[in-house]
């Protein structure tokens, strides 16, 4: 009798046991489809595509260099005697950078003069000689030929020692002293470093989209983070020919210096070119692009379903881009909430 009992009792933990876990069960696949009846309608932001007049500047961003930048080298060899720079320092044009010791070129200059003096009277004497028959035209012809000679070495005597002065090639200001006073150099040591920054260039990398808007000689302005609020005139001096691998240009503009708000080189500064007016067009924002410029799709909201559809865009501005095929006025494009779509979702606009 007790086990009847006891298997009764077992009998119906294992039924009480099967009918909790039937309806966790039941409770979790209703959950499960609640959640996806949520789920299978997107929400989405979305704009419509309408005709627009957009500027055509271009905003770039590029990096200041100075309009030159020398290495001072030494034209002679020899010992520093005196050495005028340090970094900070503003040169003129000419100025004198540093001597070398020259002794031996200032005798060998006085050598020189001694030399050509004495050709001179020689070639005098012979002329005369021929001119009473006691010398022949054959001296007199080397004679000459020992005075040009004598000439040429007192010029390159004169040179090596105009050398042994080292003058500042440009005007601008010293930033490295790279020897030092009492130093043996050799031709072509580098003494110093300076730069110009009278005029600065300003230097950016323009993708292939915007190169071919770019002119020679075209006015920009130019703008810095340091000096909020103040322009700088600049004009295009430079436009390369060649693009590199990622197919981005060399592009220069030549900023002029102000006295009132020195820029310096290597700093950070936008250049806007403005760009004639080109009327109205289509245009979508650029966060309703899928894939590439190349490979243009987007999102269209079509009676509340989202349709991946194939376009053709242009580059814009840094917001926008053109329309050129794909969109017409008055279609709607999803800008927000692409990465949940698939081709015929259904969606919620939430603008």
């Amino acid at each position: 009798m007790k086990k009847i009992i006891t298997g009764v009792i077992i009998l119906a933990l294992i039924l009480a046991a099967g009918f909790k876990m039937k309806a966790n069960h039941d409770k979790i696949n209703s959950t499960k489809n609640l959640n996806s009846g949520i789920s299978s309608v997107i929400s989405v932001q979305t704009y419509t595509v309408q005709p627009m007049e957009i500027s055509q500047a271009l905003n770039l961003v590029g990096t200041l260099s100075p309009n030159s930048e020398v290495n001072i080298a030494a034209e002679a060899q020899g010992k520093i005697t005196t050495l005028n720079v340090e970094p900070g320092q503003v040169k003129s044009q000419g100025a004198v950078i540093a001597s070398i010791d020259s002794k031996l070129k200032q005798l060998a200059v006085r050598s020189a003069k001694v030399a050509l003096a004495k050709q001179k009277r020689d070639l005098s004497r012979y002329e005369n000689l021929l001119r009473g028959g006691s010398a022949t035209q054959q001296q007199v012809d080397d004679a000459r030929t020992a005075l040009e000679n004598a000439v040429i070495t007192l010029e390159q005597a004169q040179k090596q020692l105009t050398d042994a002065t080292v003058k500042a090639p440009i005007s601008g200001v010293i930033t490295k002293k790279l020897v030092d006073k009492g130093a043996f150099i050799n031709v072509g040591t580098a003494i110093a470093s300076i730069v110009d920054i009278s005029k600065l260039k300003l230097k950016l990398s323009v993708s292939e989209s915007n190169v071919y808007k770019i002119k020679l000689g075209e006015k920009a302005t130019i703008t810095t983070d340091i000096y909020p609020g103040e322009n700088f005139e600049g004009r295009v001096t430079f436009v390369s020919a060649k693009g590199d691998e990622s197919h981005n240009y060399d592009v220069e503009i030549q900023v002029v210096n102000s006295k009132k708000s020195p820029l310096k080189a290597g700093t950070f500064a936008n250049a806007l070119i403005d760009q004639p007016a080109v009327g109205k067009k289509l245009y979508i924002p650029r966060e309703a692009l899928q894939g590439s410029t190349r490979d243009a799709k987007v999102y269209v909201d079509e009676n509340g379903k989202a349709h991946l559809r194939n376009i053709v865009v242009r580059e814009a501005d840094n917001k926008y881009l053109e329309v050129q095929s794909g969109l017409n006025e008055g279609d709607v494009v999803v800008t927000s909430g692409q990465i949940n779509l698939e081709d015929g979702k259904a969606i919620k606009v939430a603008n």
